[in-house]
């Protein structure tokens, strides 16, 4: 098997993902995700797609990730090994009798984990203080 190479994205953050066949060791950064990411739920959004698909201990992912937090550099991992699991799934992705995709797709698709959240940071604008919040107004 080739390396796999997706890309997924979520706020400024942005992640580069190499998945390979081998152990299951995940480097982010050159460092062990388990160093890199502390909390357990950190941990445990980076596994999703790969504890669904049932693929945990069976490739070797590194990653390469840059901007924004601890947490939007999670999930924008989270949605690379997502992508990079449905193009490992791609030739068996023929759809079941009620329609629905079968393979890596169908079982991530429902969970939302395909899905590049769009919700950014509003701009400040000139004139008030923040995005939204203004100068107090005084009329008199």
């Amino acid at each position: 098997m080739e390396v796999i190479h997706k890309i997924g994205r979520r706020k400024t953050a942005v992640a580069r993902v190499y998945l390979k066949d081998g152990s299951g060791k995940i480097t982010v950064n050159k460092k062990d995700f388990v160093d890199y990411f502390p909390t357990a739920t950190l941990q445990y959004k980076v596994n999703q797609p790969l504890v669904l698909t049932g693929n945990d201990g069976k490739f070797d992912i590194l990653v390469n990730v840059y901007g924004g937090g601890v947490t939007g550099q999670a999930e924008a991992i989270r949605l690379a090994i997502s992508r990079a699991m449905c193009t490992l799934d791609s030739e068996d992705t023929e759809e079941s009798e009620d329609g629905r995709a079968t393979g890596n797709r169908g079982i991530l698709k429902p969970e939302g984990l395909l899905t590049r959240d769009p919700r950014m940071v509003e701009r400040k604008k000139f004139g008030q203080k923040k995005a939204r919040k203004k100068f107090q107004f005084s009329k008199r």
